[in-house]
């Protein structure tokens, strides 16, 4: 197996951290939890850099939430556009359509089926295709952070956000079956679904998120049922340690979701899904996410890909949208653009980080792409 190197910049680097900060004391190296880590950490290390966990670990911003919401017939409830958020909704119970946006023809969703809205557009769901949607009201309660127990809610309506509260697993109490009570699933209602967000920082969207359609429909997967059925369990019985669950389960179900979506497109000569199955262009790829402060030439690049300079270059252009070292240059800034929000690195750095040895030269660059400073971006936010 190929050794990858794992710098202070790599995605995996919190696993060297947990490896290197176990409290040995209260878990030996034999212990099975430590052996599970540390066989994870290797096996994940030797193989190839996941472009896709990538991409949404560096445009990601704050906590996904989610919810468990039920619907009592007559209803139709419009989901407002949540610009910076990606959005889902899984249905548990019930059949009811989906209203798209822009007029287009009602869709019927069954048990298992999953709404997926990339880039956070408006949409409706309703008990019928003629329905007309109840609109959301700066009334209505954003998703709590992490993860919250079920709501019922009134035909047409909205949560009450005065009972909006995230769960304390240390003293609630189970609940007997009811309709709105929290923590129990409703008995008698239409619909249930499980309703999730992630919040993405609008200036870093990816391509790859980016070509995403306005309004994803997917149906259910061995895969899919089984993260929505841990979610659930996790919301309806909340427990010691569900808020560090839920979050986990999210980011499991966001990438489940990519995944299915991905692997379900046809073939095509261009874009995202043709360059991330194109083993010479993933390969290049890999290579700059994996090593974003690498002096990569087009020729170390083709030579890792394993093809010539001009013929890597033009099926790379070709797949992706631009040239190998323009995509380089933007992945460097959008990575550097994290690490100065999220990390107290100086700016000095973060240029070595992203690949350069001239702080000017990096700033220049960073300007270019962010339209301010590093520092000054920093400060900004």
């Amino acid at each position: 197996m190929s050794s990858t190197r794992m710098t202070s910049g790599s995605p995996y680097s919190w696993m060297r951290a947990a490896l290197m900060t176990t409290d040995r004391r209260l878990v030996g190296e034999d212990d099975l939890c430590f052996q599970v880590l540390k066989t994870f950490a290797i096996v994940s290390v030797g193989a190839a850099m996941d472009v896709l966990s990538d991409v949404l670990a560096v445009q990601r911003t704050g906590r996904p939430r989610s919810m468990l919401l039920g619907w009592d017939a007559p209803w139709a409830q419009e989901f407002a556009e949540v610009p910076g958020a990606m959005g889902f909704q899984v249905i548990l119970r019930g059949s009811p359509w989906l209203l798209p946006p822009g007029g287009a023809a009602p869709v019927r969703l069954h048990a298992g089926d999953v709404v997926f809205r990339p880039h956070g557009r408006a949409h409706a769901l309703a008990d019928r295709p003629d329905a007309v949607p109840a609109p959301c009201t700066d009334a209505s309660p954003p998703l709590p952070p992490g993860g919250s127990r079920l709501r019922s809610v009134p035909g047409g309506g909205t949560p009450d956000p005065s009972t909006d509260e995230p769960p304390n697993p240390s003293t609630d109490e189970p609940s007997s079956p009811s309709t709105d009570e929290p923590g129990t699933r409703p008995h008698g209602q239409e619909v249930v679904m499980l309703c999730g967000a992630y919040e993405i920082d609008p200036a870093q969207v990816h391509p790859l998120v980016h070509d995403l359609p306005e309004v994803i429909h997917l149906s259910p997967t061995d895969e899919l049922r089984a993260a929505v059925g841990l979610l659930t369990a996790e919301l309806e019985h909340p427990r010691l340690g569900t808020d560090a669950v839920v979050p986990a389960l999210l980011e499991m179900l966001l990438l489940y979701l990519l995944r299915r979506w991905y692997a379900e497109q046809p073939a095509a000569p261009t874009g995202w899904a043709a360059a991330l199955r194109d083993p010479v262009t993933a390969a290049a790829l890999h290579a700059m996410h994996e090593d974003p402060g690498r002096p990569w030439t087009v020729a170390t690049l083709a030579a890792h890909a394993g093809l010539s300079r001009a013929p890597f270059a033009r099926r790379f252009n070709a797949l992706v949208g631009r040239p190998p070292l323009a995509y380089l240059t933007w992945w460097r800034m959008t990575v550097a653009a994290r690490l100065l929000r999220d990390s107290d690195a100086t700016v000095a750095t973060v240029a070595h980080r992203v690949g350069y040895a001239s702080e000017f030269a990096f700033a220049t660059a960073f300007r270019r792409r962010h339209g301010s400073a590093p520092g000054r971006f920093r400060r900004l936010t």
